[in-house]
């Protein structure tokens, strides 16, 4: 799945799936709660059953602690109960979409602290597999960490990067950033490392691939690097990129001046994932934190 949202149109699905007639100018559509069906609702409590008995193993404390504050399990949410916790606790609101919108759109909400979910969910036969965004991978992955600042902080700055890398003809480089945090990022929580990116806790399979797979490359989280990386869209991640602390995110980025580093590498090829350049050191998944 994609950190970018980009437009497309879909008409052989059934439900709320790429309905963008009666989209506002900002893709921004009615959440139409009441268009779920029972099966809708079980499908989403199968998902977040899956999913949830691998997050109190897997997942960082921020996401336990966001999930368990937005009370979800018991059906697709509304968007709207989550918007007044998101609210008082870090400024933002979801807003619902038909599924991918154009870059510029996203960024714009990004930068304005409105977090867009796409409102319809997979199919049955998509459960372990989806080429693109549902409800259950933007609700369930993604905004349990808009309750973390260091998060919440770091979205609003990369949308109002957005429009910069797109000035500037980097747009991959940039999207890359999103896709080895946000969507694919690993984090490092009390000597052991655990997931916060979106595209692995709401993938059972890559949930564990991610921590445990031995021929993973995990490597420490290093902008520049991520910028120049390739990423895998249709198989799990070769690569990963693994923050010390979460705040890092944000003390890593936000001096950092993008436009030379745009300017050095936006034409060579991206680096191909998996492979580890020279000098470089993979990270220890078991190593305890220094006392």
């Amino acid at each position: 799945m994609h950190g970018m949202k980009k437009p497309c149109t879909l008409t052989s699905h059934s439900g709320l799936r790429g309905e963008y007639e009666g989209a506002r100018a900002d893709y921004t559509v009615g959440q139409d709660w009441r268009a779920y069906t029972p099966e809708m609702h079980e499908r989403w409590r199968r998902l977040h059953a899956r999913q949830s008995a691998l997050v109190r193993r897997y997942a960082c404390s921020s996401f336990r602690k966001g999930l368990a504050r937005l009370d979800c399990a018991d059906g697709i949410p509304r968007f709207e109960d989550a918007n007044a916790i998101l609210a008082s606790a870090t400024g933002w609101k979801l807003v619902a979409v038909p599924g991918f919108i154009p870059d510029e759109v996203f960024f714009d909400h990004l930068a304005h602290r409105r977090f867009p979910v796409t409102r319809w969910i997979r199919e049955e036969h998509e459960l372990d597999y989806l080429v693109e965004p549902d409800v259950f991978h933007d609700f369930f992955g993604h905004v349990p960490m808009l309750l973390d600042p260091a998060i919440a902080d770091f979205l609003e700055l990369y949308g109002k990067a957005g429009a910069r890398a797109m000035a500037m003809d980097a747009l991959p480089m940039l999207a890359r950033v999103y896709w080895y945090t946000i969507e694919f990022g690993l984090v490092r929580e009390d000597g052991a490392l655990k997931v916060f990116g979106a595209g692995i806790i709401s993938s059972h399979s890559e949930t564990v691939y991610a921590i445990e797979d031995p021929r993973v490359l995990r490597l420490p989280f290093d902008p520049v690097r991520i910028m120049r990386t390739g990423y895998m869209i249709d198989e799990f991640q070769k690569t990963y990129f693994v923050l010390e602390s979460l705040p890092q995110l944000i003390d890593s980025l936000v001096d950092l001046d993008f436009g030379p580093i745009y300017e050095k590498w936006r034409e060579a090829p991206a680096l191909p994932a998996g492979e580890c350049l020279p000098g470089e050191t993979p990270c220890d998944p078991k190593r305890e934190t220094a006392t």
